[in-house]
């Protein structure tokens, strides 16, 4: 029989007589003596584990997608060299499935009194803390026949934020932004209703725009012009109840929401608007507001990045009550919700008086695209059936916007690719048209 690796290193002490034990085991080793003391002195010359000293660096955060690097440091104190295998443990998201084993586990050799730097790259799957476990080192001695194996808890956690993937999107509207703004050459009349500068008449301008007295200190007549209002105050609500929870692709809706709404966030703080934050469910899940324009988008960030959907009923009561106290003065409030008929109906409806009556209420949900495709699908019966519920559920959906539409609600209704630009713009309208 030939004998390979540690066996081979073993039968050149003269100690392993091999025989089989019992079909279907690979043999037993007789060990004598010799071979005894050098399995004692190759354990006994082995680091000891306990006494390594560990610390952490890195990052502390990373986009969900994005890689994060976390440096570990292994001094070795004793008069012995390390030579081991370190397994740095993760929750099982903290990799892309399969990548696990190779990024979590290094090999290294410290030699007396000096210190070695292993790297674990984390790639998440999802949103939120991953906290680090335990880091496993198994310390072999000279000859790899024994080793010593310990365990270090050395702490170090980081953030998965929201990816952020519409903000592809910002430029184009901080340009139309602009052009609403009075700071590009496109100025379009009766925009807004903060009184800007004064210019002199053109063809086609308002008539009522003209400012009489200026134009009699001057030989020209003098138009107003006009800029959307600043410091209008938005805030952002987050339903994080039931609904919240079902799939649109492979993520939930809060997500596509959280998205949207880090977008419009982006696009108002540059507006000079003040932008809160509230999540809710049956209670506040997280609060963001007071915040400056240059700090509001990190602290939405950071407050999204640990939201889940709860599987509980939103209490629409208490959400509208939570959100008149958050947002006391006249504002938008955005409500990033579903447009399910009966969490409407029967939640909804019944309090939004209470908003709209001292507010502009803009409800923005995310649809399904795969209720588009069905109602486009032919050929077979089943198709047929398909495009059929496809139609009731989106003409449902139509009327349920409908009877928003009817209280003096603001609808934006999107698929998750589209969600985030078209609620920016419905905000930009408002702006031009003065409703904020």
């Amino acid at each position: 029989m030939a004998l390979t690796g540690r066996a081979a290193l073993l039968a050149a002490l003269g100690s392993i007589p091999v025989g089989l034990l019992e079909p279907g085991w690979t043999g037993i080793l007789a060990i004598n003596g010799p071979l005894a003391l050098a399995c004692a002195c190759d354990y006994a010359l082995a680091t000891p584990v306990r006494r390594l000293l560990l610390t952490r660096s890195g990052d502390t955060s990373t986009r969900l997608g994005d890689t994060a690097d976390v440096t570990l440091t292994i001094t070795n104190p004793s008069r012995r060299p390390l030579r081991a295998q370190v397994r740095d443990a993760w929750p099982p998201s903290s990799w892309q499935p399969g990548t696990e084993i190779e990024a979590s586990r290094h090999r290294l050799s410290i030699p007396p009194g000096e210190r070695r730097r292993v790297t674990t790259r984390l790639r998440p799957t999802r949103r939120g803390d991953r906290q680090a476990d335990r880091v496993t080192i198994r310390s072999y001695g000279p000859l790899g026949l024994f080793s010593r194996q310990g365990s270090h808890k050395v702490p170090w956690t980081v953030r998965v934020l929201p990816p952020f993937t519409s903000r592809k999107h910002l430029p184009s509207k901080l340009a139309r932004l602009r052009e609403l703004d009075g700071r590009t050459s496109v100025l379009t009349r009766g925009e807004g209703t903060e009184f800007d500068s004064l210019r002199e008449y053109v063809p086609g301008d308002d008539t009522r725009s003209i400012d009489w007295r200026a134009t009699a200190r001057q030989s020209s007549v003098a138009v107003r012009t006009w800029r959307p209002e600043r410091d209008r105050h938005i805030l952002l609500v987050l339903d994080t109840g039931r609904t919240s929870a079902g799939r649109v692709g492979d993520a939930p809706r809060l997500d596509a929401s959280m998205d949207a709404a880090l977008l419009l966030a982006a696009l108002a703080s540059r507006a000079g608007d003040r932008v809160a934050l509230l999540a809710y469910d049956r209670r506040v899940r997280a609060l963001v507001q007071g915040r400056s324009a240059g700090d509001v988008l990190p602290s939405l960030v950071h407050a999204m990045a640990s939201l889940e959907p709860e599987l509980v009923e939103t209490d629409a009561r208490g959400l509208t009550a939570t959100a008149l106290r958050t947002a006391p003065r006249r504002s938008l409030i955005v409500l990033l919700t579903a447009l399910d008929a009966a969490p409407v109906e029967q939640g909804l409806l019944p309090v939004l008086p209470q908003l709209t009556q001292r507010h502009t209420v803009l409800v923005a949900s995310v649809a399904d695209p795969h209720i588009a495709g069905m109602a486009q699908a032919r050929g077979n019966a089943e198709a047929v059936y398909e495009a059929a519920a496809a139609a009731q559920a989106q003409g449902e959906r139509r009327r349920t916007a409908e009877q928003l539409r009817r209280h003096g609600v603001t609808v934006v209704d999107g698929t998750p690719e589209n969600l985030a630009p078209a609620l920016a713009d419905a905000y930009l309208a408002l702006k031009a048209a003065g409703r904020l």
